[in-house]
This record gives structure tokens, sequence and C-alpha cells, in this order.
């Protein structure tokens, strides 16, 4: 499995009433096919549906205030935090709890001072390819959710883990890469076509001449000299046997090759 990778989405938290009386908080923590920001030298997307296996499997995901576990707001498994996939993307809605970390952050968020939302994740599946504009784009395909996290600063963001991931796809050096996004020249690395590795299984696999694949049962003959040294005594039997005994019509009598060739010295 991958490194964690951190992301956010800005201008999502909610104060939401529960029927309680109590507070929530939620949002969006992601959305489908939005651009990130440059990432340094790459921008990102997330594919419709990349966690709703995480959410369909009911993995405890946690709702933690800046992604800290002494700041614990809900999770899956107790019920307080739900997540729900739609067209958009993953929502989340978490029940508040009687803490000063959940009363900070429900008095921040209705102020407007607590606007992101982030997620922690790690990544199953990925791809690389080029935007209309071309710039690098990756996009998520499928990830496995840790945490969701309203978040006061996304400048943390570390985007190692995708750039190792271009290195693999791609074969090429990791330095080379960090190099490359440093000098804004990835695209140099995602438009770079991937030759693939021909292996030949059919060298050397040729049927022997005057025979085909069909007459050969579809198959390829991984030996054609001995096939054909084999052909060649079954042709020298058959000939030596058709020439082993010969009918002489004014006679009906038969010789071998061998008496034919005495009749002839002593004639």
């Amino acid at each position: 499995m991958s490194e964690l990778e951190r992301r956010y989405q800005p201008g999502t938290v909610e104060v939401r009433a529960a029927a309680d009386g109590g507070t929530k908080l939620g949002g969006y923590a992601l959305k489908w096919n939005t651009l990130s920001r440059n990432l340094g030298g790459f921008v990102e997307t997330i594919a419709p549906g990349a966690c709703s296996k995480s959410v369909s499997d009911g993995l405890d995901v946690l709702c933690r205030f800046q992604h800290r576990d002494e700041f614990l707001l809900g999770r899956v498994a107790a019920g307080t935090l739900r997540l729900t996939v739609d067209n958009t993307g993953l929502d989340y809605d978490c029940d508040l709890p009687d803490t000063s970390t959940g009363r900070d952050c429900g008095a921040l968020a209705g102020r407007g001072d607590l606007r992101y939302s982030s997620f922690a994740f790690y990544t199953l599946d990925d791809e690389w390819e080029m935007t209309e504009n071309g710039f690098p784009l990756r996009r998520l395909l499928q990830i496995q959710l840790v945490d969701v996290a309203p978040v006061v600063d996304p400048a943390y963001l570390d985007t190692s883990t995708g750039l190792r991931s271009l290195a693999e796809q791609r074969g090429a050096d990791l330095a080379e890469v960090e190099a490359l996004a440093k000098s804004n020249r990835l695209a140099e690395l995602v438009g770079r076509s991937v030759k693939p590795t021909v292996v030949d299984l059919g060298a050397g696999n040729e049927p022997p001449e005057g025979r085909t694949d069909s007459e050969n049962g579809g198959q390829v003959d991984n030996h054609p000299s001995l096939s054909l040294r084999r052909r060649r005594v079954e042709l020298y039997g058959r000939r030596n046997f058709a020439g082993q005994r010969e009918t002489h019509p004014a006679s009906g009598t038969t010789t071998s090759p061998a008496g034919r060739d005495a009749q002839e010295v002593s004639a």
C-alpha cells in the first residue's frame, strides 16, 4: 500500500442542527472531477466513486480536527460519523461531542473561521495524463479513506507520494521526477510514451516447409529440425517398403530389389 496522503476541499465546512438539539459539522470532504490547485508541477482530480468501496465496506473512518488523534470528533464505528457518496462527491456529517474541541470547532465553523475540509487516504489505483492545456494531471481512481477533517490551514499538503507513483509508472528515478517537478517540467515525463516490452514467443517456431499450422493441429512445432528429420526417415522407409517386393505381370512372380539386381547381372 502507498503512503498516507492528505488533500483538502475549500469552503465546505458547515454547521448543521441535530435533531436532538446538538450541533453537527459537515460538508463535502472531496468532490469528483474537480481540478486541484497546482500541487508542485501537476494537478489532481478524483474519479467518481473513487472512495465508494471504503463507504460501502463500512471502514471505520474517523473525523479529527486537524487530522490529530487528540482532537477526535466522531467515527463511523460509533455511529457519530456518517459518510454519503453522491453525484457530487463524498459528504460527511459528524455529531460534535460536548468537549472543548467539539465546541471550539462548532463556534469557529459558525463564524466562518474554519472553512476547509480535508481527507486522508491511501492510493490504491491512479493514472497520469495531460490536461487539455498540456499540464500534467494525476487522476485518483480508487482510494482507501482514513479520515475526514475540518482544518484551519491546508498548507501542509504532501505530494511526494504522487510523484513516487509517477516515477513507478514511467520507470523513472524518483530524484529525476522530483527535479522535473521543481522546475515545472513534469509534462516532459507524463507526455513521454511508454514503450511496451514485447516478448516474441514465436521466434524459431515456424512450421516445417510445405506444412501449415492447420495441418499441425493448429500448433506451432517447437523443434522444426527434428520434425524434418523424422519426415525424411518416414519417406525413406516408405520408398524402401515399396521397393522390397515387385510383381512381374508376365510371370505373376515377385522379386525383391536384390533379386532383380542378381537377374540383371546373370543376364
